[in-house]
C-alpha cells in the first residue's frame, strides 16, 4: 500500500459516519415583512458605527450640509435635488469626472435607496440622486440624506425592495478597519465622516 491508498483510506473511514444530508433544506428564517420599522433603532446603529444623525424636515437638509460642508467643495450626483444645496457650498456635478477630481473635493452630498434600522446599514444603489459608487468612496465626508419611508426593519426586507441588477453599496458607518491589536483606522477606504440626514415620511422632494 503506497501513501496515496493510505491517505484515501483514512478520508473514507473519517467520512464513513457523517450524517445523510436532510431531504429538503430547511427554510424556516425570518421572511422579509416579518418586523415592524423602528426608526430610534436605525439612529442608535448608526450612532453606534460613529456616523452623525440629523433629524430634521425637508426644508431644514440645505442648513444642515451647510453646517457640514459649508465654505467648501463637494461633489454632487446629477439628479441631487438642488434645493438640498446651499449657496455656501461650491457644487460639482459628477458628469464622469476623474478618480483625481473627484478625491480632490472635500465631500460629496447624494440621497439613498433603502436602510435596515436592524444593522444601522444604508444602501445605495446608483439611481441619479446617488450617483456612480466611486462619489461615496472618495470624498472625506459623506452627507446621505434618507427619507423614513425608505427604512425597513432587516436586511431581507432591504433585499426584496432593491433590484437585483443594479451596482449596490452597502454602508453601515464611516469607512473603518482595524489591525490586529484592535486599534480602529477610520478613512482607509472611503470616507472618515459619515452624516445622515434623517427626513420624516412624505418630506423629502426630487427635483
Amino acid at each position: 500500500m503506497n501513501s496515496r491508498e493510505i491517505v484515501l483510506g483514512r478520508l473514507r473511514a473519517a467520512l464513513g459516519d457523517r450524517p445523510a444530508p436532510p431531504a429538503a433544506v430547511p427554510r424556516d428564517y425570518r421572511p422579509a415583512g416579518a418586523l415592524g420599522v423602528d426608526l430610534d433603532l436605525l439612529v442608535h446603529r448608526l450612532t453606534d458605527y460613529r456616523a452623525t444623525v440629523h433629524r430634521c424636515p425637508e426644508a431644514d437638509v440645505a442648513q444642515v450640509v451647510d453646517e457640514v460642508l459649508g465654505g467648501r467643495r463637494v461633489v454632487v450626483p446629477p439628479g441631487l435635488p438642488r434645493h438640498w444645496l446651499p449657496a455656501t457650498v461650491a457644487a460639482v456635478t459628477d458628469q464622469n469626472l476623474t478618480a483625481e477630481q473627484i478625491a480632490a473635493v472635500d465631500g460629496v452630498v447624494t440621497a439613498a435607496a433603502v436602510a435596515v434600522a436592524e444593522t444601522g446599514t444604508i444602501v445605495l444603489d446608483a439611481a441619479p440622486d446617488q450617483g456612480r459608487r466611486v462619489i461615496s468612496l472618495l470624498p472625506d465626508v459623506h452627507v446621505c440624506v434618507l427619507r423614513a419611508d425608505q427604512v425597513v426593519a432587516t436586511v431581507p426586507d432591504a433585499v426584496a425592495r432593491v433590484a437585483p441588477g443594479r451596482p449596490l453599496t452597502w454602508i453601515s458607518g464611516p469607512s473603518a478597519t482595524s489591525d490586529i491589536e484592535l486599534n480602529r483606522v477610520e478613512g482607509v477606504h472611503g470616507p472618515r465622516q459619515l452624516h445622515v440626514v434623517l427626513v420624516p415620511d412624505g418630506q423629502a422632494g426630487h427635483g
